[in-house]
């Protein structure tokens, strides 16, 4: 493939509306999938909210915006969704149940020479592509949020994606403006398996009370350089995403480093979810 002009993307939440919106940027006409009409059109009001808020910084103007809004369209069909396109990129929970069920009617419906990739941050790409016809044009794209700040990519090729699909993700990256990296199908690629590994030790300290939070995130965003420490990180993914990746890693991987600590699995259960919840190491 050449060019992609046509998007779908399936999952209109807090990763795939980012995805649509960096996607539609570049020009391509995208369609934004959801299962109803209320999750489409939230996650087209995040498109514009956060465009608007591009606005007031002076980084986008009011005819880029409504550009881009032009470029969107939402529909409650996959099959709509991925008629005619390019690309489908799958944006869903981190469940491989819900995205191999997702790919099984992608697959029917979308063109044979279409690229299919995984937003999955941590689930094998070579599993999920085991559901569709062709494996050799399906590939990971993990993005990162937010997705339109966020500037890396993760190209994930599974054993049988091929060099034109991988090669076709990346310019699709740089595209979007994004700094790509390829790496290869291995349980949390290279940016789950690290952070997950901080993150899971940064919650244990907490628990045997080393410090509080804001100064072990503090540790990392000064002495490290990162630009957010990971127990903040940890409250914007999501505490039970972090969760999942985490017992995903422990029972694939069998390392200790993974096994999530007793006081996550606690806050979970009671709902302590971060930002989307309104609390979890921090109140939002």
């Amino acid at each position: 493939m050449s060019t992609i002009d046509t998007v779908a993307v399936l999952g209109a939440g807090t990763m795939g509306h980012g995805i649509a919106q960096v996607s539609a940027a570049a020009g391509c006409a995208v369609r934004l999938y959801d299962i109803d009409e209320g999750a489409v059109a939230a996650g087209l009001a995040r498109v514009r909210a956060n465009l608007d808020k591009g606005i007031e910084r002076g980084k986008v103007t009011a005819d880029e915006r409504d550009a881009i809004m032009a470029n969107l369209s939402t529909t409650t069909s996959i099959a709509e969704a991925v008629d005619g396109v390019d690309l489908v990129v799958e944006a869903a929970p981190e469940s491989i149940q819900l995205k191999e069920s997702i790919f099984s009617e992608v697959d029917v419906a979308a063109p044979e020479e279409a690229i299919l990739a995984t937003n999955t941050s941590s689930l094998s790409i070579g599993q999920i592509a085991s559901v569709v016809r062709d494996p050799s044009r399906f590939v990971g794209m993990h993005f990162f949020n937010p997705v339109h700040i966020m500037k890396l990519v993760e190209v994930v090729w599974g054993p049988e994606t091929s060099d034109a699909t991988r090669d076709a993700a990346v310019d699709f990256a740089r595209r979007l403006d994004k700094e790509p990296i390829v790496v290869k199908d291995a349980p949390g690629f290279a940016s789950s398996r690290l952070g997950i590994v901080l993150g899971m030790e940064a919650i244990r300290m907490v628990e045997q009370e080393v410090a509080s939070a804001e100064d072990i995130d503090k540790a990392m965003e000064l002495g490290y350089r990162h630009p957010m420490g990971p127990l903040r990180l940890t409250d914007l993914v999501g505490l039970d995403v972090r969760l999942g990746i985490a017992e995903y890693l422990h029972e694939r991987l069998g390392s200790d480093a993974f096994e999530p600590p007793a006081l996550l699995r606690r806050m979970v259960a009671e709902g302590k979810l971060g930002k989307k919840s309104g609390g979890g190491f921090y109140a939002w």
